[in-house]
């Protein structure tokens, strides 16, 4: 299976994602992250395929983050909460997002991905 890059193309760091996949020539699957948001499902998924907290999963420098006050917020809610939240609008959520078959990574660092790619 091909990984799939979860982006939204106004994004800075999703273009340096997309030219380092491709200059790497890595095949891909792209998803963008608007139109298409992770369900609760998905992200559950992804979150236990990461190891990392569910709070890594949000775009805390998104403006919709700070519309919300989710810095005030996140400590209380519980993860199903988190879950719910993050699947009602793809732009509360972290990006850009590599899913492979054995790992996921929230943001781009590219030693990050090579090492997911290369599971």
């Amino acid at each position: 299976m091909k990984p799939v890059f979860i982006c939204y193309a106004k994004c800075t760091t999703c273009q340096k994602a997309r030219k380092w996949l491709d200059e790497n020539q890595i095949a891909y699957d792209e998803r963008p992250i608007k139109e298409q948001n992770p369900t609760a499902d998905e992200l559950r998924l992804w979150q236990r395929q990461s190891g990392l907290p569910l709070r890594k999963f949000f775009n805390t420098s998104g403006m919709l983050y700070r519309e919300l006050n989710l810095k005030d917020k996140l400590p209380a809610m519980t993860d199903e909460e988190m879950l719910s939240l993050l699947a009602t609008d793809g732009m509360l959520v972290k990006r850009p997002l590599l899913v492979t078959d054995k790992a996921v990574v929230p943001g781009f660092k590219a030693d990050a991905w090579e090492a997911a790619l290369n599971q």
